[in-house]
């Protein structure tokens, strides 16, 4: 069901062609993109290869533009328009940060969603509105791109990346093969592993099951008994689609003995957690991630509402599952308690796993990135298995090697995604500190790109001779003899 707006359907083209304007004035007065400084020494290389065209790809290839590194190239796997989750699996009404927050502007305020959407819909809509709908969120990120005229390449998958020397080669899909001097992977949520499920479920004949990423044909779940595994926001966002399709049915089954009902990170949203929490040490940062990892973060509550609104909906605490088999065309579930429930189809929405070896990607050379587990070890007590497995990341969101020396190559693939989690803090992924997590990057990617290519740059500063005074500003006057 499309929830009900209170702005136009159709955004007004003369409001959306004057905020356009200002945001190319703002860029003319912010000497935006910076001036080309970069040396090209190979005519073939592109600097900065972007994996990913979703929110934190597009703000890292504006951070970088921005920052004079113009030889980047963004690549999608999907068509424009569909990048990023929004249009696909994110399916909830609406999104969870308040309308307010700057997102990807990167300092500028005519790039912030409130800019676009009043001028847009206008400021009567703006005032109107509560939070933002999914749909929406994506027709900005759409113009953003536009606006910026950032170089997005769709269709595009990339199957490999490989250490080439000094740099980096990438193999796309149809056999193409790109080098680059560096890689950021702004590849979201699950994009530094995948799709979590558990063993019971993959056990179960495909089709009677479906991940929470799945493309889920919910049209045909109507009449039927739905389980959803989970009580987080993509398992009532999933039985909310279940139920507003037809289901008979939806229940919701959790390990957990009570609705999480607390955002801990939420509670530390400030710029001293985003700029600080990556200089605290590894005890630290463990200690903060692990503790609201442990009290999960709960679903939005107009998500839950949205459920709330059907009464053949059940949520069941305390019901991890124990057995799950297919048995007289039907699914027959029983939990740890020995209770015991028939379906006809199963959601599992278990969330993503965090293991960079796993990803095709780096195929040969994954299982030398150095992750937590290789770094620290907690107390007992603060022991979790899904943290271990986080890459444990430099500053500017490099990988590091698991052994010096082995793979130095790792260290130029940056991970701008849900992976830098615990190494960084909230600064890729979330919509409050994607900015300050894609200008860091830049300007780290600088750095980097400067140091390597000093000896140009210093043969730069032999050859410069444009002169500052061209000598007509003063006159020699020569000192007459000392007289005796």
């Amino acid at each position: 069901m499309t929830p009900r707006h209170t702005f136009p359907a159709i955004p007004s083209a003369d409001g959306l062609a004057v905020l356009e304007a200002r945001v190319h004035d703002d860029l003319e007065y912010l000497l935006r993109p910076g001036a080309a400084w970069m040396a090209r020494p190979h005519a073939d290389v592109v600097d900065v290869a972007i994996i990913g065209a979703g929110m934190c790809g597009l703000a890292a290839g504006f951070a970088l533009l921005s920052s004079g590194v113009r030889n980047i190239r963004i690549l999608d796997r999907r068509p424009a328009g569909r990048e990023g989750p929004w249009r696909t699996t994110a399916r909830m009404e609406t999104l969870r940060s308040p309308k307010q927050l700057v997102g990807p502007a990167c300092g500028m305020a005519s790039l912030t969603f409130r800019a676009w959407f009043t001028a847009a819909y206008g400021q009567a809509a703006w005032d109107a509105l509560g939070h933002i709908p999914t749909g929406t969120w994506m027709d900005y990120l759409i113009w953003y791109r536009r606006a910026l005229a950032l170089p997005v390449e769709n269709d595009v998958e990339v199957r490999r990346i490989a250490p080439d020397g000094d740099l980096l080669s990438l193999t796309r899909a149809d056999g193409t093969v790109m080098r680059a001097r560096r890689v950021v992977m702004a590849t979201g949520r699950d994009g530094i592993g995948g799709a979590y499920v558990p063993d019971f479920v993959q056990a179960l004949p495909r089709a009677s099951w479906a991940h929470s990423s799945d493309q889920v044909d919910f049209a045909r779940l109507a009449g039927k008994r739905v389980v959803v595994i989970g009580v987080g926001a993509s398992a009532v966002d999933n039985a909310a689609e279940a139920l507003e399709a037809g289901a008979g049915e939806v229940r919701l089954l959790a390990r957990r003995a009570e609705m999480p009902r607390v955002n801990k990170l939420m509670g530390v949203a400030n710029l001293g957690f985003a700029a600080g929490f990556q200089t605290l040490s590894d005890e630290w940062r463990w200690r903060f991630m692990q503790h609201a990892l442990a009290c999960q973060t709960p679903a939005p509550r107009g998500s839950t509402l949205r459920v709330g609104r059907h009464d053949n909906v059940f949520f069941h605490f305390d019901a991890d599952i124990a057995q799950a088999r297919v048995e007289g065309g039907e699914l027959r579930l029983e939990t740890g308690r020995g209770a015991r429930l028939a379906a006809d189809f199963l959601i599992a929405a278990t969330g993503f796993t965090v293991e960079p070896a796993r990803r095709p990607e780096f195929a040969g050379w994954g299982e030398e990135i150095a992750l937590w587990r290789h770094r620290y070890t907690p107390p007992a007590a603060e022991a979790d298995e899904v943290l271990a497995g986080f890459p444990y990341l430099s500053g500017d969101f490099s990988f590091q090697e698991r052994a010096p020396g082995q793979a130095p190559g790792v260290a130029r693939v940056h991970c701008f995604n849900h992976g830098s989690m615990l190494s960084l803090g909230k600064l890729s992924g979330d919509i409050p500190d994607v900015s300050q997590g894609a200008l860091q990057l830049a300007r780290s990617l600088a750095a980097r790109l400067y140091v390597e290519d000093v000896e140009y740059h210093w043969r730069d500063l032999e050859s410069y001779e444009k002169p500052e005074l061209l000598g007509d500003e003063w006159r020699d006057t020569p000192l007459a003899a000392e007289e005796t």
